[in-house]
Order: C-alpha cells, then structure tokens, then sequence
C-alpha cells in the first residue's frame, strides 16, 4: 500500500494527510474548495514547524512530508490510483453517503474504503456501495499528528483480511490501532458523549459554573482538559450530532442532547471554530466567558 487518497481538507483531513505522508506514503488531498486545499496545506506546513521547534523532525522532513502530498478538487483524479481512501468530511450521513457512492464509482475495485465518522454507522456507509467487504472507519483522534489511538470500526460485512490490513497500516503510521464492533458511537463516543452532555446538564441546571466543572475534571480525575474545553474544541455541533446518532440509535433518553447545547449551537456558538462556545477563543486564546446565558 503506497498511495492513500484523503477526502476533506479540513483540521481531521489535513492532519490525516500530513500523518500519511510524513511516513513515506504519496497522498492526494481531496477537495471540492481550492481555498480549502489550500488552507489544509498551510496548515500542515504550520503543523510541521512545530515538530520542527520541539526538535521532532527536520526541515529536511518537512520538504519531504510536504513533496508527498498532492491536491486535488476533482475526485475522480484524486482517487483514481488510490490503494486506501480515507474519508474525513463533514459528520453528516447524507454526505458522506453520497461521497462513497461516488467513491465506489470512481477508486479501483481492490481500493479498500475508509471514514473517519466519529459515529456514523460502517455498515450504513457500506451499503450504497458495491464493495461492503472493503469498507471500515479509521477514526483517527484530534490532533491527528500528536493522538495516538486510532479506532478500527468493523462493519457488518468488513472482511478480516481488510480489518487486519488497516490495523497493520495504522501501526506503520506509529499509531495504536483498536479495533471495536459496528455500533452507535463506537467506544470513544459512546462513552466520551455522554460525560461532555452531563457535564453541559450540570451547567445548564446551575450546579456549577464553566471554570469550577472543567477544574473538578482536571484535578479530580486526571483529564488533560475539561469537558466543556474539550468539547469548544472537537465543536459543539459535532458533539450535537453525535449525541442525535446515540439518541436515534439506542433510544434511549440518557443520550438526549442538553437544551443548552442545542441552543447554542443553534445560536451559531459552536467552540473552537466560531470564536465562541463555553470559552471566548476569538482572540486565539482561551478566556472565560461570564454570562447569564449557561443558566437554566
């Protein structure tokens, strides 16, 4: 396997690409948006030097890591010499069924069919395909260079031979591959979802406020960061949709979204991306937000 094709520029596309190619593999970065290709590449250009300052790599690998990438806006081309494709759009189920519809159409018959849903069912995906057998999830973690887990969800049909190649590619990109069955959420969202949705609940109710929930977390429990930080980051949206995947999914109604979140989101309040969530980032920087707007 030498030539990975990777659907979606954005901050997960981007940093899938940038992770493939700084182990070797030739990658064409898929786009429909010229400025968004554009934009993915400064950013891995950005991203390299980084490593470069932390001493991780050199600039030598930098022009390497950048020379193996190629753009493209026209799928057709981008895929057509493609052993895996990685899909890493927007966590919408129509689109991302119409992107393997046509991938399917456009990629070689051995091609094997990867996405990078956080949630979306394999099996679901597979099914407007003609290859079910070579489609998986390949749910790399943010930020794609620096996270270690990789979880390998198989689809009904996923085939053994696909599993096993894609959980050996995964370790060859210095990763920790974990395989885990065909179900709403998987493993990391099925259980990280519902800890960010009760720690908004707790915020929504007036149990605490934003600084007091992400520091019991932190101090208490030894996370890195915050739910309600953590969750500005992966983005408010992403999380409502994920939790509407659970809900639907299970039925179950300790999956059902928070009103607080829904209204944020709703509200255009969507973390890390929009410049405001449950912390003002629109200066690049992390600074608490004081305001009635969080209470129930």
């Amino acid at each position: 396997m030498k030539n990975i094709a990777v659907v979606g520029s954005g901050t997960m596309g981007n940093g899938i690409a940038h992770v493939f190619a700084q182990h070797g593999y030739k990658v064409a970065l898929i786009d429909i948006s010229e400025q968004a290709l554009e934009k993915g590449l400064s950013t891995i250009g950005k991203n390299l030097d980084r490593q470069i300052k932390k001493e991780l790599i050199t600039e030598s690998d930098k022009k390497e890591t950048l020379d193996n990438i190629s753009t493209f806006s026209d799928m057709e081309k981008g895929v057509q010499s493609a052993d895996l494709v990685v899909e890493a759009a927007t966590e919408n189920v129509d689109l991302k069924l119409k992107i393997f519809a046509d991938l399917d159409k456009f990629s070689p018959p051995e091609t094997i069919l990867a996405t990078n849903t956080s949630s979306i069912s394999i099996t679901h995906i597979a099914s407007v395909t003609g290859r079910a057998g070579k489609v998986i999830g390949m749910h790399f973690m943010n930020p794609v260079p620096v996270m270690k887990l990789v979880e390998i969800i198989r689809g009904y049909n996923t085939t053994d031979d696909v599993t096993k190649t894609i959980m050996e590619v995964s370790e060859k990109l210095n990763k920790v591959p974990v395989e885990v069955n065909d179900y709403p959420g998987f493993i990391a969202n099925r259980i990280l979802m519902p800890m960010i949705n009760e720690a908004i609940s707790s915020l929504y109710e007036g149990v605490a406020g934003v600084e007091e929930i992400d520091t019991v977390m932190k101090l208490g429990m030894a996370h890195p960061m915050g739910p309600l930080q953590l969750a500005d980051f992966i983005g408010l949206d992403v999380c409502l949709s994920i939790l509407r995947v659970l809900h639907d999914g299970f039925g179950n109604p300790k999956y059902a979204p928070c009103p607080l979140l829904v209204n944020m989101v709703t509200a255009g309040h969507k973390g890390v991306k929009s410049g405001s969530g449950f912390y003002n980032w629109s200066h690049g920087t992390k600074e608490l937000i004081v305001s009635s707007q969080f209470k129930n």
